[in-house]
């Protein structure tokens, strides 16, 4: 893929905050991004310009009809001093079942591949290294046919912003979080776009997400629609680990989003590193094991979080139900240093997990 440049003259760039900063998690933006646009059925003009406003007429479709996916990707800065991008390939893939859900078009993934790689290396001195941070690498895609009517856009724009980024919960991995089990909310139904990491998702997640923050908790627990099982967070797939030490995740169906992070615990899981199956996860089941401590933690899955680890649960009538002490299990912790240890180079990663960024 030829690829110009419009890059900022040296004396006009930002500097990238200084090693030792204590960094928030997607406010920090570098000094460009990736566009590419499309329209009569290709992908065309790739560029790395200044990141900087995008300018759409008042009639795009995304504005109207949502037509819009993203991805979220960390790049780590690794003992060597070059930068390895953390199952990039994956995050391509679901990118375009992502656009199939949505009746946009697909990025072939080598493209992809190219246009982080690419950013990445022009961007390489953002990348930070103090503990939790990451280069957080953020693809989009949205309509931009300035027309209105319900129908899937024929001009769209694909573009990547780069984000220097902290701990994704204040205080990282050590924040034990709290989830609202709602049988009020629905993140997603069968046969809806559950399965595709869709912005419109998200903006439904708001007023469920303010809801539980106002009865003093993080997030929601999102139930099946027939209200009998678990399904997912907002943020995050959910997990718990019975006391045998077995990590259990709720079986992927078409109301879930599939995290990069839950597919690879059990990729991990299959090289007998740890022990990790899906299940339908049925609610009173899951409520009268944690009862009876058959269960003895809890938490979530994600690329932002990685693993955060959840102390209880309430409800909507007030009560409240705690997973073992309520606070960070054992099993979760080894795995989250098992899990970090290997996404900055600390550890060995199985063949592919890391993809080192070329410098061009």
């Amino acid at each position: 893929m030829r690829i110009e440049y419009k890059l900022l003259p040296g004396n006009e760039r930002k500097n990238p905050p200084p090693e030792g900063t204590d960094l928030p998690f997607g406010i920090l933006r570098t000094n460009h991004m990736f566009v590419m646009d499309y329209a009569d059925g290709e992908w065309f003009n790739p560029r790395i310009v200044p990141y900087g406003p995008i300018t759409l007429m008042p009639g795009a479709m995304c504005f109207h009809y949502g037509q819009c996916l993203f991805e979220g990707i960390k790049a780590f800065k690794h003992a060597d001093g070059e930068i390895y991008i953390f199952r990039p390939d994956q995050n391509a893939a679901r990118q375009n079942h992502s656009a199939e859900v949505l009746c946009m078009p697909s990025i072939p993934v080598e493209v992809q591949l190219e246009a982080m790689h690419r950013l990445v290396d022009v961007e390489r001195d953002w990348c930070p290294s103090e503990p939790e941070s990451s280069l957080y690498i953020r693809p989009f895609m949205f309509a931009t046919q300035d027309e209105l009517g319900v129908k899937p856009s024929k001009t769209l724009l694909y573009c990547i912003m780069l984000s220097p980024s902290g701990a994704y919960y204040k205080g990282g991995f050590n924040n034990v979080v709290r989830l609202l089990i709602s049988k009020k909310f629905h993140r997603a139904v069968s046969g809806g776009t559950g399965t595709a990491k869709a912005a419109g998702n998200y903006a439904s997640s708001l007023r469920p997400h303010s809801y539980a923050q106002s009865l003093g908790v993080e997030q929601v627990l999102y139930l099946s629609a027939d209200n009998t099982s678990i399904e997912e967070v907002g943020t995050m797939n959910h997990y718990h680990v019975l006391k045998d030490g077995t990590f259990v995740i709720p079986e992927f169906g078409d109301s879930i989003l599939r995290s990069i992070t839950s597919v690879s615990v059990l990729e991990l899981a299959a090289t007998g590193k740890i022990k990790a199956r899906q299940e339908v996860v049925y609610l009173d089941k899951f409520i009268a094991d944690v009862q009876s401590r058959e269960i003895i933690e809890a938490g979530g899955f994600g690329t932002a979080c990685v693993v955060s680890p959840v102390g209880g649960y309430i409800f909507e009538d007030g009560t409240e139900l705690v997973v073992g002490n309520g606070g960070i299990g054992e099993h979760s912790r080894k795995l989250y240093e098992m899990y970090t240890a290997i996404q900055t180079g600390k550890a060995p990663a199985p063949d592919g997990w890391l993809s080192r960024v070329a410098r061009y």
